[in-house]
């Protein structure tokens, strides 16, 4: 299979490798502690742990994606964005 339509780099391995760790993570804590813990948060709708890893991981692409078209290349204050967005998403909604 010819990979070569696509910059496999590190940088997209540990892209990937993050996220994979990200949703494996979240299932070893679905096991430790089943039920997620449902609540009502800012959206006013319930939401389980797993739907906040999906609205964080969502939201994340959009900042990223939203900083390449306004500021530029160089993502590292997009990640800290990104990361900041995440701990607010699992902390109030």
């Amino acid at each position: 299979m010819d990979l070569a339509w696509m910059a496999w780099t590190w940088h997209t391995a540990i892209f990937f490798v993050a996220i994979f760790l990200l949703i494996a993570g979240m299932g070893v804590w679905e096991y430790a502690r089943p039920g997620g813990a449902p609540r009502v948060g800012l959206l006013r709708f319930e939401t389980t742990r797993g739907d906040r890893l999906f609205v964080s991981l969502l939201g994340s692409a959009f900042i990223c994606l939203a900083w390449l078209g306004l500021v530029g290349t160089s993502l590292w204050w997009a990640l800290a964005v990104c990361l900041a967005y995440a701990i607010c998403v699992f902390r109030w909604v």
